[in-house]
């Protein structure tokens, strides 16, 4: 996969699959709102969530636990409580720098761009997926290109495609929703020739802190088989206050 170098550009995190013919001028006013909803379901003025990795490779596989804090779209940090050997590492995002924090070398090092794209802890999810780097509304078109029943379920596909002026990896993302309230349910990542890389898949759908989640999400590369990550939120509160001092570089130390 080669990146589009074009001017600058997760959330969370989603998947996708391009309309070839479609003209690059169209962006789909639904589509868009679906997206932004599906988008917003994990975020809001400030939010405090603990989650659990499991990452299952063909020759290994462990368990992560994982605390996120984050304060409107600009702000997110991430640490790792366990295993011990990972302990206290951590990521920072202000806008759109990232920083590292690795405990053992006490050392702080600012990522590059590509580097985001990269796998995340030898998991299936990359550091964009994580901190969502990505804006999808903003760097992709957005087309519902289905709208009816799958497996006795009503649903809304959406095909996502890339703005000419974005910097993404992906060449397509194809995302599904449950139309009776929005919720996502897969979303599929395709390569700038078409070809399926991975899939997302949303479970386990929980009302926590006043909110429907999914609080399963599983990643499996199309390549691999057997091999995933999954992620599950254990809590998640939102509009917890939080202050500036907890997303600076000093703090992510702690």
């Amino acid at each position: 996969m080669r990146w589009q170098k074009r001017s600058v550009a997760l959330c969370v995190g989603l998947a996708l699959l391009s309309l070839g013919q479609m003209s690059h001028a169209a962006d789909d006013q639904r589509a868009r709102q679906i997206v932004d909803r599906v988008a917003r379901l994990s975020s809001s003025k400030s939010s405090i969530a603990t989650v659990e990795m499991q990452i299952t490779n063909e020759n290994w596989q462990r368990n992560i636990s994982v605390q996120i804090w984050s304060r409107g779209e600009d702000k997110l940090r991430v640490r790792i409580g366990s295993p011990r050997e990972d302990a206290g590492t951590g990521v920072l995002k202000v806008g759109s720098e990232i920083w590292y924090y690795l405990p053992k070398a006490d050392r702080t090092i600012k990522m590059p761009p590509s580097m985001t794209m990269t796998s995340w802890m030898g998991s299936h999810f990359t550091l964009d997926d994580l901190v969502k780097a990505s804006h999808l509304t903003r760097d992709y078109f957005t087309v519902l290109s289905f709208e009816g029943e799958r497996n006795g379920v009503g649903v809304y596909e959406v095909t996502l495609t890339p703005r000419p002026e974005a910097v993404v990896v992906w060449g397509k993302i194809l995302l599904e929703v449950r139309r009776a309230d929005h919720m996502p349910t897969w979303q599929r990542y395709y390569d700038e020739n078409g070809k399926p890389v991975r899939e997302l898949t949303f479970s386990d759908y929980k009302t926590l802190s006043g909110r429907l989640i999914p609080t399963r999400l599983v990643m499996r590369p199309l390549d691999k088989a057997g091999e995933q990550s999954t992620i599950v939120y254990k809590n998640i509160l939102f509009d917890v206050p939080l202050s500036e001092e907890m997303f600076s570089l000093n703090n992510l130390k702690r």
